[in-house]
């Protein structure tokens, strides 16, 4: 039976270990970040993966560079024949790669060579995109750079945000390893070429990414917030705090014209708080103000100060 060592983080990746365990292959280490502080307490907490690992008695390593030297000599001690990675979070060395006898296949969920980089299922979402998909692919010493195996689409709907297109992902991604499993650990497979000319890049977020700019489009603020959320959220300005947007409703093909400088707000009510942004308005529907809890609008409009006139900044 194959040696397999299964390198991940998030719960994306998660079904994708699940895979293998339900697989013809014996994994003898799982890596993973190291433990993290969470919340406001900062809690050290594990990764879900790793939380999955030690469900399954599986061995797990968590180095805090998996550059380093010892890494690399530690994770090779495991005389793997493959190694499978999916949202891991580092850069392997080419010494770490070149210890497989198969190879290292990465679960990377774009269409590749679109959307390289950390952050490829958020930002298709900003980016307005309809269809985004998971490429299996051999790993190489570039940024996502390394030869496709094999593919599958998933589509986006208006009701996808970042949590409900990673759920999807994560399935489809542990499908298409599935699938193409067992002629991974017969041998190294043929494999395409990335065309380099096709190329783009999905550089993880930063907190300029999050913030809410009412000069763009409602469908560009509605694609932006709900590719932010369940994890950080759009936000701006409100007398002078951060004002967080959760949820922005989804805006009509032909909405009304603002009539009024972008990020004034038009009207509030409990149904939505309305701001006007460029070429028209948009519906807040879910906010977290300042010090308190996120909230749907019609909790937020009975103990808040907000009126029409406010400008979010």
């Amino acid at each position: 039976m194959k040696r397999v060592v299964f390198m991940g983080t998030p719960q994306f990746a998660v079904s994708c270990l699940e895979a293998l365990l339900e697989s013809e292959c014996n994994i003898v280490a799982v890596v993973t970040q190291p433990d993290r502080p969470q919340g406001r307490k900062k809690v050290l907490t594990p990764s879900p993966v790793k939380e999955a690992a030690l469900k399954h008695h599986l061995p797990v390593l968590q180095p805090e560079r998996m550059r380093d030297k010892d890494a690399v000599e530690e994770l090779a001690s495991f005389h793997p024949d493959l190694i499978v990675t999916a949202a891991y979070g580092q850069i392997l060395p080419k010494s770490l790669l070149d210890v497989p006898e198969l190879g290292c296949v990465n679960v990377h969920g774009s269409l590749l060579p679109a959307y390289r980089g950390g952050a490829p299922i958020q930002r298709a979402i900003i980016n307005g995109e309809t269809k985004t998909g998971i490429t299996l692919m051999y790993m190489a010493q570039g940024l996502d750079t390394g030869d496709m195996i094999a593919k599958t689409e998933v589509e986006i709907t208006d009701e996808d945000t970042s949590g409900t297109l990673f759920a999807k992902m994560s399935e489809a991604g542990a499908e298409l390893l599935k699938r193409e499993l067992p002629r991974l650990l017969h041998g190294r497979v043929q494999a395409e070429p990335q065309d380099e000319s096709l190329a783009s890049y999905a550089p993880n977020l930063t907190r300029e990414d999050e913030r809410i700019d009412w000069s763009r489009s409602p469908r560009e603020i509605f694609n932006q917030v709900r590719g932010l959320s369940p994890f950080s959220g759009g936000y701006a300005l409100w007398n002078g705090e951060v004002f967080k947007v959760w949820e922005v409703q989804r805006p009509e093909e032909n909405g009304p014209e603002a009539g009024a400088a972008p990020g004034t707000v038009l009207d509030v009510s409990d149904k939505a708080i309305v701001v006007a942004c460029g070429g028209g308005a948009v519906r807040l529907t879910k906010v977290h103000p300042a010090g308190k809890k996120a909230m749907p609008v019609s909790d937020f409009v009975r103990g808040a100060s907000m009126q029409t006139g406010t400008v979010l900044a």
